[in-house]
């Protein structure tokens, strides 16, 4: 009876999370220290030219797929200083993205501190990024349905392409 109790308890809190909006999630996990960019923006930028994508998932999650350009930087393995190496320009135009938007966030507030100067957080991450239609693409630059959904809980968020875990 006590393991049964431990399991309804457990299915109505992640029934809770999965019927909470986008925005009360990002809300719960995030401080807002680093601006949004919505998806539509960063096409516009993207088309644009000139913008930097910098991806704050794990390299298993990153193998899987990324969005066309990004530069993976990781987020358990963080390395700041690799990254200044690489982005010289702290003027630069940058977009920090991951799942949802929850990791990235913890990256950019680090490029914030290292007085880079236009960084944002791609809102809604790569899940947002596929459920808006646009692609993804594998390792060989093919591009894929499959998407790394971090976790089963997280991955709730993601409603096209096909899950990966």
């Amino acid at each position: 009876m006590k393991h049964f109790f431990y399991i309804i308890v457990l299915f109505s809190g992640f029934q809770t999370f999965s019927q909470e909006t986008l925005d009360a999630i990002l809300a719960k996990f995030n401080n807002e220290t680093v601006p949004y960019i919505s998806v539509e923006l960063l096409q516009t930028k993207m088309q644009s030219g000139g913008v930097i994508l910098l991806d704050a998932r794990e390299n298993e999650e990153f193998a899987v797929s990324r969005i066309a350009n990004a530069i993976w930087v990781g987020y358990d393995n963080f390395s700041l200083e690799k990254t200044i190496e690489q982005l010289p320009n702290k003027n630069a135009d940058i977009v920090v993205y991951c799942s949802l938007g929850v990791r990235s966030e913890k990256i950019g507030e680090q490029l914030l501190k290292a007085r880079f100067t236009n960084v944002r957080n791609l809102f809604g991450g790569i899940f947002e990024w596929k459920n808006k239609g646009n692609p993804v693409y594998d390792t060989g630059g093919n591009e894929t349905e499959k998407v790394h959904a971090h976790s089963k809980r997280w991955g709730v968020w993601l409603k096209k392409g096909e899950k990966v875990y």
